[in-house]
This record gives structure tokens, sequence and C-alpha cells, in this order.
């Protein structure tokens, strides 16, 4: 049995499955469901078996409760989509979520967020991957990758000779960091493994999405507003305590906005999903809409 299907514990078949209220917690929060409401009906369910001295849940008994506590069409959605979190950890084949987007756009914490609630172990970013070639490929072989993504212009030879040098060293960043984030999805295929693969590199349109035994989801992240985009950096100077220099960020900030409206473009013209990220709960919520309708899309 794959690594992939081991994670269908969290909801077994129609005949019933043992019960454990934080992973029904869990699944509800994966369903779409608010937190305090998925604890609320994970205890009901809890009082539910016990008090009928059951110790196994069926669906019938599970969406007969969601509707009693969420009402008619709201506990209905949970039901359905509660089957498709069940179908998504039964298959055979691994699941690849690829979030993009520019800095400063929330990527790692929607893509922790996201793999927390489907159950995915192994989260990393295209970042790592960068600096992990950094100490292979020295800035006189390689140049661009020793640079922030709003910066690689200066690795350019030519920047005068670019439309928008920001984005032309962005875009050559891009193509040598892909080949080591290409590695790494070959390697999760290879072995079977789910994966959740954040970073500002995984630019549309430049990754292969259609992927023979392989479920993959691709997103891209964008903050619309600039005074919400840019009070993203203020925030994680405040939580790094200044690890990551604000002064860095703010200096490049029409730079990264201008590699936004590229990534976006490239996005909509991919036909790959734009998730605005205003608002993280409803971000996140959209990434795990984009899984299940893809689950959805593969068993028909």
């Amino acid at each position: 049995m794959s690594e992939r299907r081991r994670g269908g514990a969290l909801l077994g078949g129609e005949e019933g499955l043992p019960y454990s209220k934080g992973l029904m917690a869990r699944a509800l929060i994966a369903a779409g469901v608010s937190a305090e409401r998925a604890y609320e009906l994970a205890r009901r369910i809890e009082l539910d078996l016990a008090g009928g001295g059951q110790e196994m849940l069926t669906f019938v008994r599970l969406e007969e409760l969601a509707v009693e506590m969420l009402g008619g069409e709201e506990g209905a959605r949970a039901g359905r989509r509660l089957r498709l979190y069940r179908d998504l950890h039964e298959l055979d084949s691994p699941l690849i979520v690829l979030i993009g987007g520019a800095t400063g756009t929330g990527k790692s914490t929607v893509a922790t967020e996201a793999a927390w609630r489907l159950g995915i172990t192994r989260v990393t970013s295209t970042d790592f991957v960068r600096q992990t070639m950094r100490a292979f490929f020295s800035q006189e072989f390689m140049p661009s990758i020793h640079y922030s993504s709003f910066e690689a212009a200066a690795a350019l030879r030519a920047p005068e000779d670019a439309r928008d040098p920001a984005v032309a060293g962005f875009m050559e960043q891009t193509r040598n960091v892909l080949v080591g984030v290409r590695a790494a999805l070959e390697r999760a295929l290879q072995e079977g493994w789910s994966m959740v693969l954040e970073g500002v590199h995984i630019v549309p349109g430049l990754l292969p999405t259609d992927i023979e035994d392989a479920v993959v989801v691709q997103c891209v992240l964008a903050i619309e507003d600039e005074a919400e985009h840019r009070s993203h950096f203020e925030f994680r100077d405040i939580a790094s305590d200044g690890a990551r220099a604000l002064d860095k960020y703010l200096r490049g900030f029409p730079e990264i906005r201008r590699i936004q409206d590229d990534i976006v473009a490239r996005a909509e013209k991919a036909g790959v999903p734009v998730v605005e990220n205003g608002n993280v709960e409803n971000a996140i919520g959209s990434v795990m809409e984009l899984v299940l309708a893809s689950v959805e899309r593969s068993e028909s």
C-alpha cells in the first residue's frame, strides 16, 4: 500500500470507521467547515456514538448529524465534500499541489495549512531548492540564483535590452531554479509521495500539470490591493523579529508588483486559477476547493 493510501484512515468506507474526534475535526475543516463548528460537530458525533454504544461511524449518520447541526444546505455540502475528501485519501496516485505567486503573497502560510488539512507531510519551497543550488553553482557560473527574485535583474548580461529588467531577471532565475524543482517532483512521483510545493518560481506554463498517474493541482496567489500586499512584509518583519529585512522588500516593492502582474498574466493565459489572498482563510478554502474539484474530475 502506498504512503498516499495510508492517509485514508481519516475517513473510511460506507460500512463505517473507528472514530477519532481530532481527525474528524481536521477532515471537516478540510471540507470547508469553520474550525469552531468543525470541533463542535466532531464533539456532537462523539456524544452520539457514546450514547448509542457504538464505536463505528457511518457516512449516512455523519451526514445526518451534519445537516442537524449545520443546516440542510451547509450540512449536505459538508457531507458531499467529506466524501470527496475520503476519495482523495483513497487514491492510488500521489497528489501534487503547486502554489505560486509573487513575493509576499502568503504562499508558505497557505501551503502549510493546506498540507495539514490534506494530511500531506512533505511541504517544500522553491527558495529551498534555490538555496541548495547555490551550494553547487557559484555566482560566476549561475549568477541569477544568488539574488532575490525581485533583484535578479542584476544578473542580466544586458539589462538595457529587456523590456522590464526585473521580470527578465526573475524569469532567468526561474528557468534555472526549475531544473532543481523538476528533479524534486520526479523523485516524489517515483516514490509515490504526495507533496505541496510553493514558491515564486512556480510560474504557470513552465511546469507540466498533466502528469500520468498523479493528480496535479496548480494555482497562483495574488494580492490586488497594494497597501494590503505591502502590509504582509511589515507583518513578516514583526513575526521574524527583523530577521527578514523590511527595507529590502519595501525598496523592491515596485519590482515585486510588476513580477506579480507578469505571473498573473501567465496564469490567465495558461488557464491556471488565480486565488486572491486578501484573506488567508478564504485563500486556503479556495485551494482546498481546487483540490477537491480535481478529485471529482479524476473520478468522472
